[in-house]
């Protein structure tokens, strides 16, 4: 199964300059946990409300900060047409529980997340596909 069958496509993005009180009343309003951050076009970081919390909140940002100032920039990705078990070998392998999808011209397609996987898959299934990735990974031997 490919990764498109799988991923969110109805993607809500922020702007680098989009503030940090926009940014979570968007992910209040869609329920979210993540915001893809892009520039003309490109995926440029993802914000988290983890992000929010640790890097805006608890440093004592001002609700007006641009997003870019605590968004995670380099943000991990797969394609489209990325098989799912070559994506979540990613997210095992990183730690992540999230990927950004990008199309063939390197634009944003989607995201795909643990929550995606499970759905498709089942709980159980995202379960044991997960240890077995971590049971194969350098770090883990």
């Amino acid at each position: 199964m490919k990764v498109a069958d799988v991923m969110t496509a109805q993607v809500v993005t922020a702007t680098p300059r989009s503030t940090i009180a926009e940014v979570a009343r968007t992910m209040a309003q869609i329920e979210t946990g993540a915001v893809p951050v892009t520039d003309d076009g490109q995926v440029v970081g993802l914000v988290t409300d983890r992000d929010i919390v640790l890097r805006a909140v608890a440093e004592g940002l001002p609700l007006s900060t641009p997003i870019s100032e605590v968004m995670t920039e380099g943000v991990e990705t797969c394609r489209e047409d990325d098989s799912v078990a070559d994506a979540t070998g990613k997210m095992g392998g990183k730690q992540i529980r999230r990927l950004v999808v990008l199309n063939d011209s390197g634009r944003l397609a989607g995201i795909l997340s643990l929550g995606d996987v499970a759905q498709e898959y089942g709980a159980k299934q995202v379960g044991r596909t997960l240890e077995e990735i971590s049971e194969s990974t350098p770090a883990a031997q």
